[in-house]
């Protein structure tokens, strides 16, 4: 069982997509060619989203994964949508154990809402091998409701906890902190010259669309509630009316982009 299992479905349809604004910053970091051929490897990419946002700014890209529920969601987004001679591969494996064909560096990797689950030291360092020379790294991602941020949203999050405990659950077990900023892990990598984008995003929730947002996640995936999953639900849906008359809630978020590229001490 993953830290994902059954949340596949509500990912898709419930996690926000790539703003064109961080898409525009993305497709600005790779290097041009002067064939216009550019290798994009997503490490994380789940159902595809990121892949989806730059299927048009890159022909030849490789999605990883350790989810295969999550690859074939992705699988059935992207295929349709491919732009013809592009290419696509879509591989189950974790980050740590992917080993890209012979010869094939990216001019760019991207790792979107997923660099917290990683061994960040040694994925950064076996990129080094994946990355073309003057290619960049973009570890990216926005605010999850556990961060809360706003009266709703902490609302929310303490009726998760009301059910399922004061620590942040991961799957079948809790999630481990990161309290180190990705820029400075960043800086003790190959890829060490870090440049910072903020993108903010605004966006309007219903109670329907904030279960799914959670039953897509590893801190409130369906399975975690067992035989209270309705109760939950009541009990979400009482305590966000106290926020609002007609079922909208909105939210401020942001897109915090780091890009990473090789600087002149890299290696060293």
């Amino acid at each position: 069982m993953s830290l994902f299992t059954g949340t596949t479905a509500y990912y898709r349809q419930f996690r926000p997509g790539i703003p064109d604004a961080v898409a525009s910053i993305l497709d600005q970091a790779a290097p041009a060619r002067p064939d216009g051929g550019r290798r994009l490897l997503d490490v994380g990419t789940g159902t595809g989203l990121v892949a989806e946002a730059l299927l048009e700014r890159f022909d030849d890209i490789i999605g990883i994964d350790n989810d295969a529920d999550m690859l074939a969601a992705a699988e059935t987004a992207l295929r349709p949508k491919l732009p013809a001679g592009s290419h696509l591969a879509l591989v189950e494996s974790t980050a740590e154990d992917f080993v890209p064909p012979t010869g094939w560096q990216a001019e760019l990797v991207t790792i979107c809402r997923a660099f917290h689950w990683l061994d960040q030291a040694t994925v950064l360092n076996l990129l080094d091998r994946q990355v073309a020379p003057d290619g960049a790294v973009a570890i990216f991602g926005d605010n999850s409701f556990w961060a809360a941020g706003s009266d709703w949203k902490e609302a929310t999050r303490d009726v998760v906890k009301s059910f399922l405990g004061e620590q942040r659950r991961a799957g079948s077990g809790t999630f481990q902190h990161h309290n180190r900023p990705y820029s400075e892990i960043m800086e003790e990598s190959p890829f060490n010259a870090v440049e910072e984008f903020r993108v903010p995003v605004e966006r309007t929730w219903s109670a329907d669309s904030i279960l799914g947002y959670l039953y897509s996640t590893s801190f409130a995936a369906p399975h975690l509630f067992g035989g209270r999953l309705q109760e939950f639900e009541a009990a979400l849906r009482e305590r966000l009316a106290d926020f609002s008359d007609d079922d909208t809630f909105p939210e401020e978020n942001e897109f915090l982009i780091r890009l990473g590229r090789r600087g002149q001490d890299a290696g060293r």
